[in-house]
């Protein structure tokens, strides 16, 4: 009995050792830097925002931005009015 559970129990920490890793890579592969906003607008309709608490100094915008640190920080030359929200629309 003793040697089944220690079986079982290895198997499973090998699964999710397996789970997570891959999940963690996927999550850090998908920054992109975008060559300008028409190219960042195509995904990310209303732009990408550095945190959710910043709010626009253009005025009223017609989407909602895209909140992620990463894509913010690897875009941030498309923030012209520096108000850390790349390409807002």
């Amino acid at each position: 009995m003793k040697k089944v559970f220690t079986l079982l129990l290895a198997f499973t920490i090998a699964i999710s050792f397996s789970f997570s890793s891959a999940h963690v890579e996927a999550a850090t592969a998908k920054v992109v830097t975008f060559k300008n906003c028409t190219e960042l607008n195509k995904v990310y309709k209303g732009g990408v925002a550095r945190s959710a608490t910043v709010t626009n100094k253009g005025g009223k915008t017609k989407f909602k931005p895209f909140v992620s640190k990463a894509i913010y920080d690897a875009n941030k030359k498309s923030d012209r009015d520096k108000d850390l929200i790349s390409c807002e629309k």
